[in-house]
């Protein structure tokens, strides 16, 4: 796997595939691009790899991926990380395609991004998933003018909330998770949830009120009502609880309620769009405009079971059909993974036998 690098102004990279999306079935199509024989370039909006899998139930237990009886979704990540990476795909994080752009004479696409990354690709592979996540954020009228330095939606650089009096507020994976990673350099932390019933997983919960316990965290269950602040400062937390309200002293409000789907630039490239999903063709998973296809949650056809495993195999026939884009005089000849040795050599360094 390599970073990927910011490249000059006006620079145009150029790659047989686009792959947007880089949760579990972008990086297995980055896997299957790099076996077909196409150099492909990863594009995602969030901040790291992984897709819904690490934003939303990173140490959920999955049980149906062939071969792999259990693991949890982070696991997976890591080894499609691992499994792409004799293939070194470029990875450019935090970039959103805004939009595509048919090149009539070469019969190829260019897309932008909102970061200033223009491609030139012969194909393009959505697998956004349910779209561009977003985080759900603080629906109150003061929190805005303090996001990015009071109030976060994700942990960046955790040295900043170093003894700070911090909130973390939400009932998932992340919130108890960051809760209990800050609690011991943090000056104080409190978790704050609506309810007395958790979406994280059980370990992860009974650590978390072990650690109420021991005086090491707080637990309020009950809803932020208001965020007081003084000179565009966290001052104070409001927060209406059975038992009456509560005011938290918090510096930084960690808010952590999970994501929402946002199809975003997406819904106007003229694709056949049918209720935030995109409409392919079973043969090949190709969308309304040649050359751009869709697999996994993002893909719709009839019998559509939105499974990790049916992703995998929507990007393995997209990508053959991708390859007579980036090649069309040349025809590719199917050679099974075994007995290919230039596959071998590439991922084993030996040729196969």
């Amino acid at each position: 796997m390599t970073e990927a690098v910011t490249p000059k102004d006006d620079q145009v990279l150029r790659t047989d595939v686009v792959i947007i999306g880089a949760g579990p079935v972008g990086l297995f199509a980055a896997f299957e691009a790099g076996v077909v024989g196409l150099s492909c370039h990863i594009v995602d909006a969030l901040e790291q790899v992984g897709g819904q899998c690490i934003e939303l139930y990173p140490d959920k237990p999955i049980f149906d991926i062939p071969a792999v009886p259990v693991c949890t979704a982070r696991q997976l990540i890591d080894r499609l990380m691992e499994q792409c990476r004799p293939f070194a795909p470029p990875i450019h994080l935090g970039q959103r395609v805004m939009d595509v752009e048919r090149l009539e004479d070469a019969q190829r696409w260019r897309l932008r991004t909102d970061g200033g990354l223009v491609f030139d690709t012969a194909a393009v592979l959505l697998s956004a998933g349910n779209g561009a996540f977003v985080p759900q954020r603080v629906g109150l009228p003061e929190a805005q003018a303090l996001e990015g330095h009071c109030v976060h939606y994700a942990v960046r650089k955790r040295a900043m909330f170093a003894d700070q009096r911090v909130v973390v507020a939400g009932g998932g994976d992340s919130a108890l998770d960051w809760a209990l990673a800050l609690r011991g350099e943090a000056k104080r932390v409190t978790l704050v949830h609506r309810r007395n019933a958790f979406r994280a997983a059980d370990a992860t919960v009974q650590e978390m009120k072990r650690a109420v316990d021991a005086g090491q965290m707080d637990l309020v269950i009950g809803t932020i009502a208001a965020l007081n602040a003084l000179d565009g400062a966290l001052q104070s937390v409001d927060v209406k609880t059975l038992n009456g309200d509560a005011e938290i002293e918090a510096d930084h409000l960690i808010a952590l309620y999970g994501l929402v789907a946002d199809l975003g630039p997406i819904a106007q490239w003229g694709l056949d769009v049918r209720a935030g999903r995109v409409a392919v063709d079973t043969s090949y998973y190709e969308t309304s405009l040649p050359g751009i296809f869709a697999v996994g949650d993002i893909a719709t056809y009839p019998n559509k079971q939105k499974l990790i495993l049916s992703g995998f195999h929507e990007a393995s026939l997209a990508l053959r059909k991708a390859y007579a884009y980036a090649f069309p005089d040349k025809k590719r000849v199917h050679v099974h993974s075994s007995y290919d040795a230039s596959l071998s050599e590439r991922i084993l360094g030996t040729p196969a036998t």
